[in-house]
């Protein structure tokens, strides 16, 4: 039987190593749009960056409603879906900032300053997102 994870559980498995995120933003049309990123907690804010000129940084800027699954698809399972609202940030000191530790996230601290370098740009959004609502559950198979 699944069991629901607690706070701190949730918030480690969604830290855990290089698991990436499926975002979910609504288009213009009111249709789901769903692509993977990379991402981090911060307190209680999930952060990533994106292009503001990409689908999701398009939608972001006109709605700001999210949702975010994390799984691990290996039995017994269990997966995390985070809901909240985007804030949006231009400001390239923290753009740059934050791509460079996503950047250690999955590729490494020697690779830091590339991501940073090349996502701390002109046309990048550093995107904050406060959780509002968490489903966390493991064992999903037990």
């Amino acid at each position: 039987m699944a069991q629901k994870m607690t706070d701190d559980e949730w918030r480690a498995f969604v830290s855990h190593g290089t698991r990436t995120g499926k975002l979910s933003t609504v288009r213009a049309d009111g249709s789901p749009h769903v692509t993977p990123i990379w991402f981090l907690l911060d307190g209680d804010d999930l952060v990533f960056n994106t292009g503001k000129d990409s689908v999701k940084g398009r939608n972001l800027t006109r709605d700001d409603r999210i949702a975010l699954c994390v799984d691990d698809d290996r039995p017994p399972y269990a997966f995390v879906v985070l809901r909240g609202r985007a804030r949006i940030s231009e400001d390239l000191d923290e753009v740059r900032l934050w791509a460079g530790r996503i950047g250690t996230r999955y590729m490494g601290e020697d690779r830091a300053e590339e991501f940073a370098a090349r996502n701390g740009v002109p046309g990048e959004l550093l995107v904050r997102v406060s959780i509002e609502k968490v489903l966390a559950q493991a064992a999903v198979s037990d």
